[in-house]
């Protein structure tokens, strides 16, 4: 690479295709490979830079292409060079890249934003807090930021990108959803940027006069091929010297669009309207051959003028995109910041755990009324309780559904800055199910079950009490891992809510409350072994029913004045249910249980790993 700070961005030959389905089965229907970029190649140097054309052009895919953004599986052939040199290895570092969609976080501030992404992209070994709070600053200052409404909201991700202060910046249709002069406003503002030597890089589909005044070079793509590269300003002559003239008053990128678009009847009235057209009627035919002839025409000047700057190089685009990431920042580093901001996140929504609260407290209250003070008595002591560790037990694992939008609601977030490099996939993994299983389930359950303890009557032990504690938690915490497995696969929340629902119900089945173990199927038999269910009711049942003594004074039988009554033991009601006491049996629930924790835990980390951070 040079030493200049400005970048001249030139690709080479770049082919990509996509998977497309013949029809409209869901699942096993066929597919097909279409190629959507034709070995297009261009050069952009510093300034503002357009990538302009018809909705399925290219124009998102070659950007993306050019950014490292795209899934390298797709591409065939083609080469990406700056100044006329490989890319370094950390491109994707020191490039920014802007998404359509806004993804920053909404309740933290602006400056609070900007922070995030400088703790996280600048290395504290060259930056230390003091740098990176006035680097905060001067991008305040630069862009004009205030508040997070909806055209500042798009500047918010436009700062947290210019952190970086990176010479080369890409963006993904930046005036989508914006009103006319907040869009104006927002190219505007890249065109400033782009006056200092940097080079902006943006897709955009069909602008306003005013912002397609502000262009430096147009890229202008049709069906994967380039039917325009040059200076903005220059186009509507180029138009003109092949025969389409832009009438007056007309904006030049509609009338692009229609032509490159084949469309013969805005081709018909530009003829009526431009009195210098001999041709007042040219059919659609003709149109397409023009756009052909110019893109045949074009790529092979491009091909000629590049063939001595690309030079020998002999390396892969695809191997270069696959080349490991690194980051700027150590993973303790990393976990620190990302924790900090889920927890203001949460601290400034605290309704998803205040609710989880709230319904857990009615609930601890309404089982706790129905157990009320529940005696020994043999009738209703064993029932009872009996009932109470399954209705416990199903209402710790029912209550952490919420936890399936924990990698649903914010995948986009974590897609575009694990792209970004902003940190590791382990790193945002482990902050996201601390900052929910601290608010979410462990001090929710911690009122349910001091609530529930005292209001049933268990057994006045400390030890007893605590274990009792500590198995409704791990209960709690191994369902919720679960769920987490299932939001780390699923995209869609209502697919996942449906998922997760099969296991939680065969779970229910095999818990040993609604059928006896004992009487199970052999070939159906394991399935208790991967039962929540199973180890929470019983562990509920040994650290409860352990010492108990259950007598039927209801009956009596007089024999020399004495009554004789009834009696079991909870051992003995155990040992009917199959469940093995003691103290391993005390703690092999809990083994299991936390093994099945673990489990689901390990799986979800490796599907977050598999979440594809290409577009």
């Amino acid at each position: 690479m040079t030493s200049n700070n400005e970048i001249t961005l030139s690709f080479h030959n770049i082919r990509y295709e996509v998977r497309k389905k013949l029809d409209d089965v869901p699942l096993c229907g066929k597919t097909c490979m279409k190629e959507i970029l034709l070995g297009v190649s261009g050069l952009l140097p510093p300034g503002l830079n357009a990538i302009m054309g018809p909705t399925g052009s290219g124009k998102t895919s070659l950007l993306d292409v050019l950014a490292q953004r795209k899934d390298p599986t797709g591409l065939k052939d083609g080469i990406v060079l700056l100044n006329g040199e490989r890319p370094p290895i950390d491109f994707r570092l020191m490039s920014g890249y802007v998404v359509q969609d806004d993804v920053v976080m909404g309740t933290l501030t602006v400056r609070e934003n900007l922070a995030f992404s400088a703790n996280l992209r600048l290395s504290t070994k060259k930056h230390n807090a003091e740098a990176r709070k006035l680097k905060v600053n001067d991008v305040i200052e630069q862009l004009g930021l205030q508040a997070l409404s909806g055209g500042e909201r798009k500047r918010v991700n436009i700062g947290m990108e210019m952190i970086l202060d990176p010479p080369v910046l890409f963006l993904d249709e930046p005036t989508t959803g914006l009103d006319a002069n907040t869009a104006n406003s927002i190219v505007l503002l890249l065109y400033k940027l782009a006056s200092g030597g940097r080079n902006i890089i943006m897709s955009i589909h069909q602008p306003r006069y005013s912002i397609f005044s502000l262009f430096d070079r147009l890229l202008l793509l049709n069906k994967g091929d380039i039917v325009y590269r040059g200076p903005a300003k220059q186009a509507v002559d180029h138009f003109k010297s092949i025969g389409f003239s832009c009438p007056r008053f007309h904006n030049p990128a509609d009338f692009f669009l229609d032509i490159v678009g084949g469309d013969v009847n805005t081709a018909r009235l530009i003829g009526r309207m431009n009195s210098e057209s001999q041709d007042n009627e040219p059919a659609e035919n003709a149109i397409e051959d023009k756009v052909k002839k110019m893109t045949a025409k074009r790529q092979s000047l491009l091909h000629t003028a590049f063939e001595e700057s690309s030079g020998n190089v002999n390396y892969s685009l695809k191997n270069q995109v696959m080349e490991t990431t690194h980051y700027a920042n150590g993973f303790f580093h990393q976990l620190a910041t990302v924790v900090r901001r889920t927890g203001l996140n949460i601290l400034r929504n605290p309704m998803t755990s205040f609710v989880q609260i709230i319904i857990m407290i009615i609930f601890a209250v309404l089982i706790g009324l129905i157990y009320f003070q529940s005696d020994t008595s043999f009738k209703s002591g064993i029932q009872n309780r009996a009932g109470c560790f399954f209705f416990l037990v199903m209402t710790q694992v029912m209550s952490n559904l919420s936890a399936l939008e924990l990698f649903i609601n914010n995948r986009a977030h974590f897609i575009h800055e694990s792209a970004s490099g902003y940190y590791r996939v382990s790193v945002y993994f482990i902050a996201q199910i601390i900052a929910d299983l601290i608010p979410n389930r462990l001090i929710p359950n911690t009122f349910f079950s001091v609530i529930i303890y005292f209001m049933i009557g268990f057994q006045m032990q400390v030890e007893k009490f605590f274990f009792f504690l500590f198995a409704l938690v791990l209960t709690a915490v191994c369902a919720s891992s679960m769920a987490f497995l299932v939001s780390a696969s699923v995209r869609v929340f209502a697919i996942a809510n449906a998922v997760v629902a099969l296991p939680y119900i065969l779970m229910m089945l095999f818990g040993g409350f609604l059928v006896n173990i004992g009487t199970l199927l052999d070939w159906l038999e394991w399935v208790k072994y991967v039962s929540i269910f199973r180890y929470g009711i019983n562990a509920l049942t040994v650290n409860e029913m352990s010492g108990l003594v259950f007598i039927d004074n209801s009956w009596c039988v007089v024999f020399v004045k004495a009554f004789s009554f009834f009696s079991t033991t909870g051992e003995i009601y155990m040992e009917a249910q199959g469940i093995e006491y003691g103290v391993w049996g005390l703690w092999v629930n809990i083994v299991a249980l936390g093994s099945m924790c673990f489990g689901f835990l390990f799986l979800a980390y490796i599907q977050m790993r598999r979440v594809n951070k290409f577009k």
